[in-house]
């Protein structure tokens, strides 16, 4: 998961594909999280913020901008979840917040580098001059 990991077995067996509340993971109890996911999680609730404040000025009908708006709860739970792991961090020792920080750098460095097995699939470019026969494009 973005943010963390999912515990709910039919949707840790589907890959994610198998979410029943759309990847609002941070609102079912089946979400877990951890330290190494901070950053993420601080970009998350800066991305919602922003969003937040975009949508509250672009002209659009109230119907479909409040579709697209977070939701004071899910901007409240992302701010309580990154309280909650700084406090935590603040709870440490100065040896102990090194020794999780080193950790974290190789955690989130692997977690770049690794697969975890799940596919991904490219969309195919556009073919951006149609007119072209079919024999005349590129396979």
């Amino acid at each position: 998961m973005p943010y963390g990991l999912c515990t709910e077995p039919s949707n840790v067996a589907a890959g994610g594909h198998d979410c029943l509340v759309r990847f609002r993971c941070v609102g079912c109890q089946h979400f877990r999280t951890d330290v190494s996911y901070l950053p993420d999680l601080e970009a998350y609730l800066a991305d919602l913020l922003r969003s937040r404040e975009r949508l509250t000025a672009f002209a659009a009908d109230s119907w479909a901008k409040s579709e697209a708006m977070p939701s004071d709860e899910e901007i409240t739970r992302v701010r309580r979840l990154v309280k909650r792991v700084r406090d935590d961090l603040d709870d440490l020792t100065d040896e102990d917040r090194t020794q999780i920080k080193d950790a974290v750098t190789v955690v989130r460095r692997t977690r770049q580098i690794v697969s975890l097995g799940l596919p991904r699939v490219r969309q195919d470019l556009p073919d951006l001059r149609p007119e072209r026969p079919a024999h005349d494009r590129p396979e």
